[in-house]
């Protein structure tokens, strides 16, 4: 089914006003704020925390009532029976499972084998979901049994044993977080018994987030177990636990470390994790697509991120984040972040709408007058920003999913589907969402003066961000409580936990090490079979296909290459303490003070490549010896992160 909002364009302009993209009935009025009933509401937050929130919400309204210019056509796909799932495999990376390339399912069957038990479930229950309506609808090409894919990938499995130093490094990696599992039985398909990989969940304190085991296995363990009580706040900053992440001697793996190959991979298995963890945890994942969207292909407000940005490449080269948001953050820092109130009091809203039109004529010719721009004006002007944008930055597809996090649990897991959620985010989206957030602390580092504290400023910005989903609904004044109390906690999470949300779990990286290994596996098997036939000298052959560092390189040594620097290459010896920072400052130790100083400014990086990753930039305390047990095949090279 698919919905065109082309309703009366006030109407409409009323309704993206507050967020809402698509629309399926008919506008309803702002609500009053509703009766509260503490005993139902989802983190007991009394009358008075929500203030922020209705306030909000009555200023939004008075801004839109003077922006009543004519606003374009959204058209979003709501999925079909079936259509969910087959475009859910789609982003999963597993479209070859169905539809006229089902017949030749062999490039899934690497992946497929690299998935935990609760992933492999999440897959199976959409390929099934996919098979039945295929065959309803009388398909004309294959439509595998789900059965026959998993078995494929059993039997893939059993035919290929372990080869080459390679794939082992990884298995012995994985080793130490695999476990036998014996409330976990294996999953049988097809008569034929499936074993991915169940990692037994490491002994780990209250606040710490375990990146070594699937979040979803996770889930399954602590409901077999403890059966932990659900962790609930009034919103008290203080109340929340100080979750961190322990150290990882392998190093830390952030997003916009990896190649964009691999990304890829990542995006695909963080997709399946947090179906597997939504499965696990009784709540229903929903995605929305927006199939057309008639939108402004210049200007400032109301124009795509993808638009803005190459806009403004145009003018700034490599810039990630729209110069509009950017320069909105500036002018209100420029203001100080103690002013009281900041965020929470309005603009007026007819200056507001002046200085609207006065931008989108003058930003770009570099005439815009910014003193004019008090900073209450310009807080609004990031709001409205926002808000008009023709998709949300949350993003269509998966603003839901968002909004459900309010339904897990435990803080640890709604965490946790946070984490996943940033990484589907599209890169334009993200960007653009962390320098939101890290303004937002900034702002919140100044709580003293301004009286913002972290709850405040969710309170305030939750309306801005999450309103798909609470205008345009005819539900009880509680369900509405509930529903913003719920979108200002996950935004409060947002704020509160952003540093750890930009991390990529190590099971899922370790995923991606183990897909690299298995295809490399293949490729060379393949090479050697067209080499044999060629009569090339198979011995000579594996010779040549020896490392370099094997030849040069003594063992417990790695060669480093540096071509930028004055050094282009050392051996370094391999101890138990060895750092990638370590390596950098020998390397910069070589460098003249000036570009020594420079460089240490974050202009370079020891990056590891190869092997059984495509390209990944090292923390600092990555420890060398134990990545290098983790891959030994890597090549290590300082080079500068690309923009």
């Amino acid at each position: 089914m698919v919905i065109i909002v082309t309703k009366l364009v006030h109407c409409f302009h009323l309704s993206r006003r507050y967020g809402q993209y698509t629309m399926n009935q008919e506008i309803t009025k702002v609500i009053e704020r509703p009766s509260f009933d503490r005993s139902s509401s989802q983190d007991s937050l009394d009358e008075l925390s929500m203030e922020d929130y209705w306030t909000e919400l009555e200023n939004i309204k008075k801004s839109s009532e003077n922006r009543q210019e004519n606003q374009e056509v959204v058209v979003v796909k709501e999925p079909d029976e079936g259509e969910l799932e087959e475009e859910w495999l789609k982003e999963a990376g597993l479209s070859n499972l169905f539809g006229e390339a089902a017949g030749d399912p062999q490039e899934s069957m690497v992946f497929l084998s690299t998935l935990t038990r609760t992933q492999a479930a999440a897959v199976q229950k959409r390929v099934e979901t996919v098979s039945q309506t295929l065959r309803k609808k009388n398909k004309q090409y294959q439509v595998p049994d789900v059965r026959d894919i998993f078995a494929q990938q059993r039997g893939s499995k059993e035919r290929e044993p372990p080869d080459g130093a390679e794939s082992q490094s990884v298995r012995t990696d994985e080793n130490k977080y695999q476990g036998k599992d014996d409330q976990a039985s294996s999953l049988v398909v097809g008569g034929k018994e499936l074993t991915p990989l169940v990692p037994e969940e490491a002994p780990a304190s209250e606040t710490d987030i375990n990146l070594e085991v699937s979040f979803a296995e996770q889930a399954v363990n602590q409901k077999e177990s403890s059966r932990e009580k659900i962790q609930r706040s009034k919103g008290d900053d203080a109340l929340l636990p100080s979750f961190r992440l322990p150290k990882d001697k392998t190093g830390t793996t952030k997003i916009g470390d990896l190649a964009p190959q691999d990304m890829k991979k990542v995006c695909h298995l963080a997709l399946i994790e947090l179906t597997a963890l939504y499965d696990v945890l009784g709540v229903e994942l929903k995605q929305l697509k927006a199939v057309k969207i008639k939108t402004k292909d210049s200007g400032l407000f109301g124009v795509p991120l993808t638009v803005l940005l190459e806009q403004d490449q145009k003018k700034v080269p490599g810039t990630r984040i729209p110069l509009i948001f950017q320069k909105l953050i500036s002018r209100i820092e420029e203001g100080g972040l103690e002013t009281e109130g900041l965020l929470r009091i309005p603009g007026a809203a007819v200056r507001i709408k002046n200085l609207c039109q006065e931008l989108e004529a003058k930003f770009y010719e570099g005439t815009f007058n910014w003193e004019s721009v008090k900073q209450h004006d310009a807080a609004s002007l990031l709001k409205l920003f926002i808000r008009e944008l023709p998709q949300p930055l949350l993003s269509v597809e998966y603003l839901k999913a968002f909004q459900a996090v309010q339904n897990l649990p435990t803080r640890k897991q709604q965490l946790q589907a946070l984490n996943l959620l940033v990484i589907l985010l599209p890169d334009a989206n993200r960007d653009t969402l962390k320098a939101l957030l890290e303004f937002l602390q900034r702002v919140v580092d100044n709580k003293e003066k301004n009286k913002m504290t972290v709850m405040n400023v969710a309170m305030v910005m939750a309306p801005n961000l999450f309103m798909y989903h609470t205008l345009g609904l005819k539900s009880s004044e509680q369900r509405e409580f509930v529903m913003a109390a719920g979108i200002a906690n996950i935004m409060h999470l947002l704020i509160k936990y952003q540093k750890l949300l930009w991390t990529i779990p190590k099971f899922i990286v370790n995923q991606v090490r183990k897909q690299n290994t298995e295809n490399h596996r293949k490729d060379k098997k393949a090479m050697k079979k067209l080499l044999k036939k060629m009569a090339y000298d198979r011995e000579k052959y594996e010779k040549q296909d020896k490392s370099a560092n094997d030849a040069d390189v003594p063992q417990g040594v790695i060669r480093v290459q540096a071509p930028h620097l004055s050094k282009v290459s050392m051996a370094i010896q391999l101890t138990e303490e060895l750092r990638a920072g370590d390596v950098l400052a020998r390397f910069l130790s070589q460098e003249s003070s000036g570009v020594a100083q420079t460089l240490k400014n974050g202009e370079v990086f020891l990056y590891e490549i190869g092997g059984n990753i495509g390209e990944r930039c090292l923390d600092d305390d990555t420890y060398m010896k134990d990545l290098y047990q983790l891959n030994p095949n890597a090549e290590w090279v300082i080079k500068s992160k690309p923009s």
